[in-house]
This record gives structure tokens, sequence and C-alpha cells, in this order.
């Protein structure tokens, strides 16, 4: 078979304060995650939001320490995944390669060329897949391929999602039924599902399966814990001005005080290491939103990092894969029929998506005409008198 390595793909997080403003930049740099009209206008969109996020951001990282832990949990997840094969008699070398910070992607593959590596399986640690997450990954991957030539020698199995393998299911099963049984009447908290939302369109215009994936794993999961607790589904971290995934988080949580909902366990379905919208979003601000709403017992499930039953999870995929090689990254990045990259791009009249996705980018484009307006000190509103 050759030298085997195993390539973890993640998000990536600033480590440092002074990091934070240029990986937003790198975030938004990235058409997956905000796409316009106008090509040339990607970059300049990202340095104006890196730079008007770049405080509020900080402040909140400063609430965890001043950095995501991100990265060292990663490279603990890839050190535990190593040694797990290996007790399994699989030889294999694990690289971490994230898409928006150190150590990128790129970095992770000129390892993987320098050793060698003859066989690899690409794992992205995102259980569902998305094409802002997963499939983002996917495209920066796929080009590589393509434009270097001693990567062709280089036999690749990618695992797209693994939200239904068993051993995840189980181990997210066992840290639910750890929380709630710290309750007086386990059976009755409520159990909240909170997975990071994406825009509407990219279900409903670019045939994104994340949606589908996150309920049926949120579904799957209920059944492995097999117990009668209510649960609820929401959706947290959308940004701009176009329509995300509902319910939103904060939506449900103000829902289900008012329903007179006191014991709450909140469990972070698609995230498997403890970052920002871990360690700050849900613990801090969805803690206060719940509290106010009159959710008086407000707890979390931890992220699974390096529980043994999901490193455990982890190596059958990738003995799974060795055994099984997959499509390309092309037939990867659409796994399904006819499913498109990006959302729709022709407008449409009336009360449609993609009548939506264009406003939202018109008035978008609008407001950084604004912005550099009222920087510059010149511009069309100058000129007219009205600035």
């Amino acid at each position: 078979m050759g030298r085997v390595g195993v390539l973890l793909l993640n998000l990536g997080g600033p480590e440092a304060i002074e990091d934070v403003r240029p990986f937003l930049y790198n975030l938004f740099s990235d058409p997956e995650i905000i796409r316009l009209p106008i090509k040339g206008l990607q970059k300049p969109l990202a340095w104006l939001i890196s730079s008007l996020r770049a405080k509020k951001s900080q402040q909140n990282y400063l609430k965890i320490g001043g950095g995501s832990p991100l990265r060292k949990i990663t490279e603990a997840q890839a050190q535990a995944l190593e040694e797990k094969l290996s007790a399994k008699d699989i030889e294999v070398s694990v690289y971490v390669g994230m898409r928006y910070w150190h150590p990128y992607t790129e970095e992770a593959i000129a390892r993987i060329e320098r050793d060698r590596i003859s066989n690899l399986v690409v794992l992205p640690l995102y259980p569902q897949f998305s094409i802002s997450t997963s499939g983002s990954s996917f495209r920066i991957l796929e080009k590589m391929w393509l434009e270097e030539r001693d990567l062709k020698g280089i036999k690749y199995s990618v695992i797209p999602s693994w939200y239904n393998a068993p051993g995840y299911l189980r181990a997210m099963a066992d840290l639910i039924g750890q929380e709630i049984e710290q309750y007086p009447n386990p059976d009755r908290v409520h159990i909240f599902f909170s997975a990071h939302g994406v825009p509407q369109s990219y279900v409903d215009e670019a045939g994104d399966p994340y949606q589908q994936e996150i309920e049926e794993c949120t579904r799957l999961i209920m059944k492995t814990l097999d117990r009668p607790n209510p649960h609820t589904l929401a959706y947290q971290s959308r940004v701009g001005p176009v329509e995300w995934l509902k319910p939103y988080t904060e939506d449900a949580l103000q829902e289900l005080g008012e329903k007179g909902v006191k014991d709450l366990v909140v469990v972070p379905i698609s995230f498997v290491s403890e970052h920002i919208e871990t360690l700050e979003e849900i613990d801090i601000e969805y803690r206060e939103v719940a509290e106010e709403a009159g959710i008086e017992n407000f707890q979390r499930v931890p992220a699974l990092n390096t529980h043994p039953v999901f490193i455990e999870a982890l190596a059958n995929l990738v003995e799974e894969a060795l055994e099984n090689p997959s499509p390309t990254f092309a037939e990867l990045t659409h796994p399904k029929k006819n499913m498109k990259m990006y959302p729709q791009e022709r407008w449409q009249w009336g009360m449609t998506t993609a009548a939506e996705v264009w406003n939202g980018r018109l008035a978008m484009l609008g407001f950084i005409a604004l912005v550099l307006e009222l920087i510059s000190g010149h511009g069309p509103l100058h000129f007219v008198g009205l600035l």
C-alpha cells in the first residue's frame, strides 16, 4: 500500500488576539462564505468586514482566553487517531489542514509531499457535509490536484460526511446522557441541538444536503440515546442580510422559555471541538438569552474532542476508506445530483430566494459604497449635498 497518510480538515481559528483580523479576512475572502456578483469585490469586501468586525471579535476571544483552542484540540485528535490506528496495526501519519488559519491545508499537503505519502485518506472534522465547510476544503484540494503534477501520484480516498457513523452517534449519546443525569429529573430535561447555520439559499438553490444531514443526525442521536426527553433543533451563527436556516437558536430559546421549560441541555451538534462558537456563543451569549427567557438550568454538552469512542469511530472510518476507494474531489464537491456549489446566479423577479440573495448583495454593495464615501469624503452623495 505504500506510506499512508490521513488529512484531517477543519476550519481553523486565531490563536492570539492579533490573529483575529487576518483570520476574519481569510474567512470572508472565501466565495463559499460570501458570494458576490463581481469577483473583484471579494477581497475588498473581506477587508472591510474583517476591519469592522475585528474589535468585537477580539473582545469575544478575550472572554475565552485570548484565542481559539481549535488547533491544539485538533492536533490532539490527530495524535489520538494515529495511536488508535497503530493499535489496529495500521501505520499512518496524520496531518492537520485548516481552511482559514495555520496550519493551512496547503501547508499540510506540502508536508504530505515531503513525507512521500502514496495513499491518503481525507477526513473532514465536520460530521455533516456543507458546501461552506467540507465543500470549500474539497475545492482547494481539487484545484491543487489539477495544478500540481507531483500530487497526481498520490492515491486518495475522501470521506464526505459521517453524521450517521455508529461510533460517533454512541459518543454523542454518551455525553448527552452524562449531562442530563446531573439533573434531579433527567427525563424531563429538554435537549436542545444547536447547529451552525448556513444561508437558506444554499439548500434551496445550490442543493446543499447540510440541513437534511443535520436533521437526520439529530434523529439518529435521539434514537441512540433512547430516552423520552423532548428535543429541539435550531441553528446558530448567522451573519449578513439574507435568510439563514431556521429556527434561529436565540428565537427557539425564547420560545421554550415562554412554554415554561426550566431545565435545558444544549448539544453542539455540528462541532467536534471546543472553539469560539461553543465557548463564547453558546456558553455566554445563548446562556444569557435562555436565562432572560426564564430557563433556570442551562448546561451544555462538551464537544467530543478526544472522546475515546469518537476517536475509535474516526479510526473505523479511515480503515473503511482504505479498503473502499472513493470518487474524485470533483464528484464529492457535488454530492447530490445537479448540485451547484453556489446559489442561483441569475436574477429572478418576485419573492424568490434568488431575488433575496441578489437584494442582499446589492444592499451590501450599497453599504460598501456609503462607507467608502464617508471615509474618503468624496462621492455622489457629497456631490448632491446629502453628505
